[in-house]
């Protein structure tokens, strides 16, 4: 399985656009590279957007005779029930979402660890909402990873939220606090505060009602908090719509360690047979020497080490995991060791090792940014030669065969997108530079905005389908110089 070449109209694209900050990108420049990168987009250009969200959750049945896909579907059917149960499902509820799993492999994996009705999150639920509704799903499936920090950029991140025209505080902390700390860390107590910069909470209408929707207990992670807010909004917001199952990566390390605990499971044996791991490791950085440099990073060796207030990256080191900042912090490299730290969330699972159990093995196809697009598939590529090292041509043929089991499925709300080339630039490095690459507005269908709430925000968002949006396009305003908008 070898990788996909970097097309070479698309690559001078993008050279000339690092090149010349100056220069503005035009829509068609836009539409053609994303075409180049994700051709299925060919055929939605010109159609409304709710057909791209029925394509995407457009799959057939799970079925496959090869033993460890298998396996690993219904592990991950099990992590689906667990997690049904712990956010209060029946019994019989939880063992739907499990079957829906299996009748409808897919899985919204865009958004990280974000309020309800952060923008990014938001219009992206709304977007996963459209193809199950299309398709008659009863459950939202959707992964949020929660290893990052409260700040992501500047005032944006789980930190933060805009509410009537203000940036808030989520949880009113301290600078301090918020710098380089982990969501996923039990440095708490954490409480919503909504405050503003003065430091006074729900300083408007909008955020007061927020914050009276908001769970009013304490929480020992932020992204318990926010997972639980979440439920709890969906439910007053769409009371009628396809549930929501949220997992985090307190899941996926569950799910890891049920793999390890099966000693004859693909991942207990062939990721700790000698050289195996070596093996990744160095296929990683082979790519990061070449022209994907950047899109598999390797901040860490499989798994990160979870701190009192923030995570910390492992190196694996003959045959142990060694924390890069602290001599105290070591684990053997067996499977039982690993899979008793991941129970006790002690590790938590890298990128690729969720994406790993959560779609590679498992075969569900994971909908997500522009920057998923690319380094998913580089992950396939990665765990094919894994695979192949295995000797187990029947999960081999399986990943050959997948059909789009990584789609574009991120829908983001922004109000000022310039397109300038400088922004088209950072396409490779930031989905906030992804974002910038076009102004473009897009309508929602009206019978899923008319049922919902007032948004808690005192300005219009506009909608825009990751770079540029999926409905029909239309240039209007001045040249492309001029910072003109598009609309549906």
């Amino acid at each position: 399985m070898g990788l996909l070449p970097i097309n070479g109209w698309l690559r001078d694209v993008v050279d000339a656009m690092i090149a010349t900050s100056a220069e503005s990108a035009t829509p068609e420049q836009v539409r053609r590279a994303l075409t180049s990168l994700m051709p299925p987009l060919a055929d939605y250009w010109s159609r409304p957007l709710s057909d791209y969200a029925a394509f995407t959750y457009q799959t057939s049945a799970f079925h496959s005779p090869c033993a460890a896909r298998l396996f690993a579907m219904e592990r991950l059917q099990d992590v689906v029930r667990h997690a049904a149960l712990r956010a209060g499902c029946s019994h019989e509820d939880a063992e739907g979402a499990a079957c829906e799993l299996r009748a409808s492999p897919v899985m919204q994996t865009g958004p990280h660890c974000l309020l309800l009705f952060e923008p990014d999150a938001f219009y992206t639920h709304l977007f996963s909402l459209m193809g199950l509704q299309s398709h008659g799903r009863n459950w939202h499936l959707a992964y949020a990873g929660s290893t990052m920090s409260f700040n992501e950029a500047a005032k944006k991140g789980p930190g933060w939220l805009r509410v009537g025209g203000e940036i808030l505080n989520v949880f009113g902390l301290s600078r301090s606090r918020m710098d380089g700390g982990s969501i996923c860390c039990s440095s708490g107590p954490f409480r919503f505060a909504l405050t503003n910069a003065a430091g006074k909470s729900a300083p408007n209408a909008y955020a007061a009602r927020l914050l009276a929707q908001l769970p009013s207990s304490t929480f020992s992670t932020a992204s318990e908090a926010i997972k639980t807010a979440n439920a709890s909004l969906w439910k007053a917001s769409f009371p009628r719509a396809a549930k929501l199952l949220q997992l985090d990566d307190f899941d996926v390390a569950d799910l890891i360690a049920d793999h390890l605990d099966h000693s004859d499971s693909l991942l207990a044996t062939a990721l700790f047979r000698d050289g195996d791991a070596d093996f990744l490791l160095n296929a990683i950085d082979g790519l990061n020497a070449g022209p994907w440099r950047g899109w598999i990073r390797r901040s860490t060796d499989f798994f990160w080490h979870v701190g009192r207030d923030r995570i910390a990256p492992l190196v694996l080191d003959d045959g142990w995991l060694r924390s890069v900042s602290s001599s105290h912090v070591s684990l053997e490299f067996k499977p039982h060791v690993l899979a008793q730290a991941l129970r006790q969330h002690v590790l938590l699972p890298s990128l690729f090792m969720s994406f790993l159990v959560l779609s590679i093995l498992s075969g569900v196809r994971a909908l997500g940014g522009c920057r998923q697009t690319v380094y998913l598939p580089l992950m396939r590529h990665l765990a094919a030669g894994w695979v192949a090292r295995s000797g187990d041509r029947n999960l081999l043929v399986d990943l050959r065969n997948d059909i789009l089991p990584s789609l574009w499925g991120i829908v983001f709300c922004v109000e000022k997108m310039p397109i300038r080339t400088r922004s088209l630039s950072k396409c490779a490095t930031s989905t906030a530079g992804c974002l910038r690459m076009a102004r473009c507005h897009s309508q929602m269908p009206a019978g899923i905005l008319s049922a919902l709430p007032a948004i808690p925000s005192g300005h219009r968002c506009h909608v825009l389908c990751s770079l540029v949006s999926l409905g029909r396009i239309v240039r209007s305003g001045r040249g492309p110089a001029s910072g003109d908008e598009f609309r549906q």
